[in-house]
């Protein structure tokens, strides 16, 4: 079955589930579209957002096979210069945090193209990535990262625990918000894991997506969006403390949490205590401030829609940077088709040439953007808007302005 839609919470098994944003039917963020004729048999699935009353978990409930997300995927680490760097940071922060050795084992869940694994192998550690996506897992056993192309569970914690032995560390980045049976995937990383190992899991922040309207985030792929406060209950649930979090600026803000056996570290950190508390304050645990988001989400829309006709009227041309999955639902959520934005660019070869999934944007490589010189170009990549700009000085010095979409759309 390709869609079900879930009825309980995934931290705590709660019915106190309330809807508090739609997007609309969309669909999924990453079937690119290889030529027209695949337009009119397209896919889309309900993107409503929902918060649990009983634990505070914000999470998708409607949830698609990850077989049909996963299996064939499009998105590789290795294009940005700003994650490359992110991933020299974050292999010497969890080497030095947990002093590894030659002998130690890594393991990276959801490892993608080994990018950041290949930190760990410089650092000389071993390494093991699991990789679902088999085009992607092979991508990095070219590049010699041993790989396994396996969803992970619980039940796959076993057999990689026997064939490969415990893991010091088990990096899961940007992938716990991918699973929709989140309390078995950190019941396997206790499983794979050393008595004196952590598990180093990096997510998106809650507050940083609310704060900054982040509503671009949200699509099929991103079934959970992780405050500390559920987060604390998924780690007891799964037998482990978590015992620091680092604020890291990369995705729009993220954290970055260490969890280690509970028979080692009795209690969670008090740092981590106090980030959850401040997190009550700012209202992270009540229904009112996410229908507050709801409200913005919705004026946002509107902007965005104004600015650009606007420009339209004025007979400015434009066109857009980028094509990653937030992209893809703020287009289709603001209903930007190729009427506002005739394409965009993108430097990841696997995207060019194909339209993006509905609004069919024809991608293009980012040369063309210096090429055609529109007048303004919007970043659907806007994590990545200092990079972009650097790299596309010449079409800027030319007279080529941005627009940010958010958190207030502006031309920059």
């Amino acid at each position: 079955m390709v869609y079900h839609q879930r009825t309980t919470c995934r931290a705590c098994a709660g019915t106190g589930l309330h809807r508090f944003l739609e997007l609309g039917p969309q669909p999924l963020a990453n079937s690119f579209l290889r030529n027209q004729a695949e337009f009119t048999a397209e896919a889309k699935y309900p993107l409503d957002v929902y918060y649990c009353a009983d634990c505070s978990l914000v999470q998708l409930l409607d949830v698609i096979d990850p077989a049909v997300l996963f299996r064939n995927y499009i998105y590789v680490t290795g294009t940005s210069e700003t994650i490359a760097a992110h991933n020299v940071a974050y292999a010497r922060s969890v080497v030095e945090v947990l002093g590894l050795q030659p002998h130690d084992l890594v393991v990276e869940i959801a490892s993608n193209d080994g990018s950041l694994l290949k930190r760990f192998r410089d650092a000389g550690v071993r390494t093991l990535g699991v990789e679902p996506a088999s085009n992607i897992a092979a991508i990095a056993r070219e590049d010699g990262i041993d790989t396994v192309d396996w969803f992970f569970t619980a039940e796959a914690a076993v057999k990689l625990r026997a064939q490969y032995g415990p893991a010091r560390a088990i990096i899961g980045n940007n992938v716990l918000a991918h699973v929709d049976d989140t309390r078995d995937f950190l019941r396997g990383c206790r499983t794979l894991l050393a008595d004196d190992g952590l598990v180093v899991i990096e997510v998106p922040y809650l507050l940083e997506f609310i704060d900054r309207l982040e509503y671009d985030t949200v699509y099929h792929e991103h079934l959970c969006y992780f405050a500390i406060t559920p987060l604390l209950r998924l780690a007891e649930a799964a037998g482990l403390s978590i015992v620091r979090v680092d604020r890291v600026p990369v995705h729009g803000g993220s954290i970055r949490i260490y969890a280690g056996p509970v028979e080692r570290h009795r209690n969670h950190g008090a740092a981590v205590l106090t980030m959850a508390a401040r997190e009550r304050a700012a209202g992270l645990t009540s229904l009112a401030r996410y229908e507050r988001f709801a409200v913005d989400v919705a004026r946002n829309r509107e902007a965005i829609r104004a600015l650009l006709q606007s420009l339209k009227t004025q007979g400015k041309s434009l066109a857009a940077y980028g094509a990653p999955a937030k992209g893809n639902t703020l287009l289709n959520y603001c209903q930007l088709t190729t009427e506002w934005l005739p394409y965009t660019v993108d430097r990841s070869p696997h995207k060019i040439g194909m339209f993006t999934p509905g609004m069919h944007l024809p991608v293009l490589p980012a040369e063309a953007l210096q090429a055609n010189r529109p007048d303004l170009t919007l970043i659907l990549a806007w994590n990545f808007a200092e990079e972009i700009m650097r790299q596309q000085r010449a079409y800027s010095d030319q007279g080529g302005r941005f627009i940010l979409p958010l958190p207030t759309p502006r031309v920059v």
